[in-house]
Order: structure tokens, then C-alpha cells, then sequence
């Protein structure tokens, strides 16, 4: 009996390239694709950070106000919460055994992560607008 036979996914999901969940592929593609997009835009903003050491308040305020850099800023925000989001995601289901505690984390994390985002995106804006 060859290692093939012992496969305990059905010939339809091994064609299908789904696993037991059904969608941990698209989750893990979206979870790399959400990290590389990361790449360039923290690249961004340490580049960003570096040129605005001992500048002033203004200077900064300044520096977030202009649109592609606030738009830069609002996409690492709304990028980097959704992957973390993903992420933490994966760690509670994997680590978390109690189906009734994984739900509130999993609830809990979305909630938070929803709501650290809208703040973080709303400061990007006020500042932006200002």
C-alpha cells in the first residue's frame, strides 16, 4: 500500500486543492499576499521616519497631511490590521480547543482589530484634513 492510498482527503477535494475547512488555501494566499504588499509600504514609512528625525511637530504634521503620504499611511494600517487579524486568526484556531472560547477569541480579535483600524485610519484622515 503505497503513502498515496493512505490520503484522508477525498479525490474530489485533492482536485479541488481544498482542505478539511475548505478555504485554507484561499486564507493562507491572502495572509502572504497581505505580507508582501506590507513590504513596500513599511519600507516606506521607516524611510519616512528616518527623514523627519528632529523635525517639529509641524514638520511631521506636515509630512502625514501631504496624499501620498497619508494614502501610504491609511494603506500599512488597513493592510497590517487585516494580516494581523488573519494571523491571530490562525493561532487561536490552531491553539485554542474549546469551540465556545475560540468563538469569542476569534470574535473578540475581528472586533478589536476592526476597531484599532477605524481609529488608526480615522487619526490618518483628521490629520490629512486638517
Amino acid at each position: 500500500m503505497s503513502m498515496k492510498s493512505k490520503s484522508m482527503q477525498t479525490p474530489l477535494g485533492r482536485v479541488r486543492g481544498l482542505g478539511s475547512a475548505r478555504k485554507g488555501v484561499g486564507h493562507w494566499w491572502t495572509q502572504r499576499l497581505t505580507a508582501m504588499g506590507m513590504i513596500p509600504l513599511v519600507i516606506y514609512l521607516i524611510i519616512g521616519l528616518l527623514t523627519n528625525i528632529g523635525a517639529d511637530h509641524a514638520a511631521a504634521m506636515a509630512w502625514l497631511g501631504s496624499p501620498f503620504n497619508a494614502t501610504a499611511a491609511l494603506l500599512l494600517f488597513g493592510v497590517g490590521f487585516y494580516h494581523a487579524s488573519l494571523g491571530l486568526q490562525v493561532i487561536i484556531e490552531d491553539y485554542v480547543s474549546n469551540e465556545n472560547r475560540r468563538l469569542l477569541m476569534l470574535v473578540a480579535v475581528k472586533l478589536g482589530m476592526t476597531g484599532l483600524a477605524a481609529l488608526s485610519l480615522f487619526s490618518v484622515l483628521s490629520i490629512a484634513f486638517a
